[in-house]
């Protein structure tokens, strides 16, 4: 599709089809292409959980205010941010060597940059956790629409009872959930409200 096509038709669906399921490989390639958002150092310091079994849509529906739609698409991702992921276990640091031919003071002036920018409180690594996985969930929903997939993000969670109930490390932050799956044609979409313009959310200085 054409970037605009990809802007204007994403909708934040509703109602998904209970009958039309999503293959391995349809998610698959959806998160292949959505993980080209960019990152800071490209620490990439996300992961996604994929919730698809009813066990698993069970508990997240209870975690996320009984919303109908976790039960309906057939694959929820809890987006999942790392407030550590600038520390030596990332690998990418290691692909970042070989990509700067093996010249370590670069490395090592990248990782003091960025333990410096997002390591020196709670405050700067949620942030660092948050505004990186929040690229990765937008991206997650274009991609998405690309292969002709509907989605729909939520906030309205029990972000610590998500936390306990699905096993993440006291380093990880729950940023959001995307519903992925196909629009219940029989239900109504509400048209699309009004986006407020440059006009309105620029300020020049």
């Amino acid at each position: 599709m054409e970037t605009r096509k990809l802007f204007t038709e994403r909708r934040s669906v509703n109602n998904f089809d209970k009958t039309k399921s999503l293959s391995q490989e349809q998610v698959k390639e959806i998160v292949d292409l959505a993980v080209m958002a960019p990152s800071a150092f490209n620490l990439q310091p996300w992961r996604l959980v994929m919730v698809q079994t009813d066990e698993g849509r069970n508990k997240l529906y209870e975690l996320a205010n009984n919303q109908e739609k976790i039960l309906q698409a057939p694959v929820t991702f809890i987006v999942v941010g790392n407030k550590e992921g600038y520390n030596n276990e990332n690998p990418v640091w290691e692909e970042m060597l070989q990509s700067v031919g093996g010249r370590e003071e670069i490395v090592e002036g990248a990782k003091q940059a960025a333990q410096f920018l997002y390591g020196t409180s709670e405050e700067r690594k949620l942030k660092f956790a948050e505004s990186n996985a929040g690229l990765l969930a937008m991206s997650l929903m274009i991609a998405a629409k690309e292969f002709g997939v509907d989605s729909h993000p939520m906030s309205g969670l029990d972000f610590d009872g998500v936390h306990k109930a699905f096993g993440l490390k006291d380093s990880e932050e729950v940023v959001m959930a995307i519903a992925l799956g196909y629009a219940d044609e029989s239900k109504d979409l509400y048209p699309r409200r009004p986006r407020r313009s440059y006009d309105d959310i620029v300020t020049v200085f």
